[in-house]
């Protein structure tokens, strides 16, 4: 059974011990990537902004403070790249949309003034799709550039892939955080909806939107998301479950349950193949595995997933009216056909029947924490196979809207090698679990890498 090796990954949080030792600094850890944005992403097109003269600055104070034994926090001196949906006080958001060219907002999102507010050294934005939803950015494949690295969150996945930074922030309102985090090789989070602050963050849906960590290793994406909302929460919602420095220890599941949804009809041969190579190795360390097959349950659910699921999008059109609807008067054309779609499809839907498709997720999303009764967690694929040649179209989104949908904590690990190219395992768990998913997650990563 093949497992995906990134040789590419950086590690912040193991490299930290060489900054209190002070046998390393946070900027020789800066320039080390530095030195790769400036060997891969002329090829690789992650960043759209970089700004190295602010990150060196912000390194150097990190270094100062670790030689003084006093450093601000757990993501201090951390290079952190940032999606360019995210507003940031010293470099434009342009969400590749000409309109925006440009374009600043004076101030951070409250995730990045977070990091900021904690030493972290914000290095550079990457490159969106359209507002996270329309057309494509030149961004490629850390593995093969003629390959999409997914989107919505292209650069922050790719950058992170090739090495270029450990950790990137990304968004999700369907799969733009799992997904390129599947085709890139890395590990993506999507917490449950809410457990991290979005304001500063351009909106399309919300409640479906979400903020999200890619990270090289899944002590970074928890370290980070930790720090994020233990710093400055979100209002209205608990803090994240399990937050701290380190993940939650290693735990084996008591059972986990297997979802196939209509993302099983879309993969091939050897991405079935490596996806029930890795069921039969959970089967044999002794985890119990539920499904459809074995478990009414569990087919019940399936079946409300895949009957509701399609309401996802409308669902995120009918948000997308403000500021989507103004854009389109004042900028026409320059505005991309899909959003020109979505806001047709959203002045077809009447209130009422969007009230329905908010109560029909209420009933599956119940029926998600009373299906997991006595399970650590849903386990399926994090995209329908490897990386699709081609720039233009990011993957399918199906495997990944039923969680972003639901607003269930998500992770894709870099598990599965399929035709010498990485493939995510997702793991999806109940609203409001994501520390005791995040052991699970831990477990599987040391058990099945």
């Amino acid at each position: 059974m093949k497992r995906w090796h990134n040789p590419n990954v950086v590690s912040f949080s193991h490299a930290l011990p060489d900054f209190v030792s002070g046998t390393r600094t946070p900027r020789d850890f800066l320039e080390r990537c530095l030195a790769v944005i400036a060997a891969r992403d002329r090829t690789v097109k992650a960043f759209v902004t970089l700004n190295a003269a602010a990150a060196r600055k912000a390194a150097d104070a990190a270094t100062r403070r670790y030689q003084a034994g006093r450093p601000l926090s757990p993501v201090d001196g951390c290079p952190v790249a940032i999606k360019d949906i995210i507003a940031t006080a010293d470099m434009p958001t342009q969400m590749n949309c000409p309109a925006f060219n440009g374009w600043q907002s004076g101030q951070d999102a409250a995730c990045v003034a977070a990091l900021r507010s904690g030493g972290a050294v914000i290095i550079g934005k990457t490159v969106t799709t359209e507002f996270a939803i329309g057309y494509s950015g030149p961004t490629t494949n850390p593995f093969d550039p003629e390959r999409t690295p997914g989107g919505s969150s292209s650069g922050s996945a790719a950058s992170v892939g090739a090495g270029m930074v450990p950790v990137a922030l990304g968004t999700q309102t369907q799969a733009s955080t799992l997904r390129p985090a599947s085709y890139c090789g890395v590990v993506g989070f999507k917490p449950t909806i809410g457990a991290l602050h979005t304001a500063g963050i351009h909106p399309l849906s919300a409640t479906c939107d979400h903020l999200g960590m890619l990270a090289g290793t899944l002590d970074d994406a928890w370290r980070v998301a930790s720090h994020v909302s233990l710093s400055i929460g979100s209002p209205g919602h608990p803090f994240l479950t399990g937050a701290g420095t380190q993940p939650p220890l290693p735990r084996k599941p008591r059972k986990l349950i297997r979802l196939y949804t209509r993302g099983w009809t879309e993969i091939d041969s050897g991405t079935e193949d490596a996806f029930n190579e890795t069921i039969a190795a959970l089967q044999f360390a002794g985890v119990p595995i539920a499904s459809r097959d074995n478990d009414p349950g569990v087919a019940r659910l399936e079946a409300a997933l895949d009957a509701g699921v399609d309401g996802a999008i409308a669902i995120v059109a009918w948000e997308m009216k403000w500021p989507y609807e103004d854009y389109i008067a004042r900028f026409g054309k320059v505005i991309g056909k899909r959003i020109h779609g979505l806001i047709d499809q959203a002045r077809k839907m009447s209130p009422d029947a969007y009230e329905k498709l908010l109560e029909n997720r209420r009933r599956v999303r119940h029926l998600v924490h009373e299906t997991a009764g006595g399970a650590d967690g849903y386990i399926t694929l994090a995209a329908s196979g490897p990386a699709i040649t081609g720039l233009d179209y990011t993957g399918s989104r199906t495997f990944l809207i039923y969680g972003s949908w639901l607003g269930l904590p998500a992770f894709s690990l870099p598990l599965l090698q399929v035709n010498s190219l990485p493939l995510g395992v997702q793991l999806l768990g109940a609203p409001g679990t994501d520390g005791a998913l995040c052991a699970t997650a831990n477990w599987l990563m040391q058990k099945l890498i």
